[in-house]
């Protein structure tokens, strides 16, 4: 089993979750973060004044899948939420040594 870890635009989460849903992934854990990259925040203007945003909003989305399904979960993830501007987010991917389900107690691929 493997963790997905996607950190995209937040616009971008719609076209994720729809991504997700055509190749089988049944479910995923979402969280609003702020961070920033190479970016390194960005400058706006309110009412005259420039301040400078140093942690930019971002989505988290957390997807556990089997091994078999990894490669697929990535390319549909980049496919989705590819914008080519920087900023577009960080896919990682983890291994997981166990998954438990608390409702049934299943644990492994069948608490997926």
């Amino acid at each position: 089993m493997k963790k997905i870890e996607a950190v995209i635009k937040p616009f971008k989460l719609e076209a994720l979750k729809e991504a997700m849903a055509k190749i089988g992934v049944q479910g995923m854990t979402i969280s609003e973060v702020k961070g920033f990259g190479r970016q390194k925040g960005h400058k706006e203007v309110y009412r005259g004044a420039e301040y400078q945003v140093d942690f930019v909003p971002k989505v988290k989305v957390e997807i556990i899948v089997n091994e078999a399904l990894v490669d697929t979960v990535v390319k549909s993830i980049i496919q989705s939420v590819k914008t080519g501007n920087i900023g577009d987010g960080k896919i990682f991917v983890l291994p997981l040594n166990e998954v438990c389900r608390i409702r049934t107690g299943e644990t492994g691929e069948a608490a997926i």
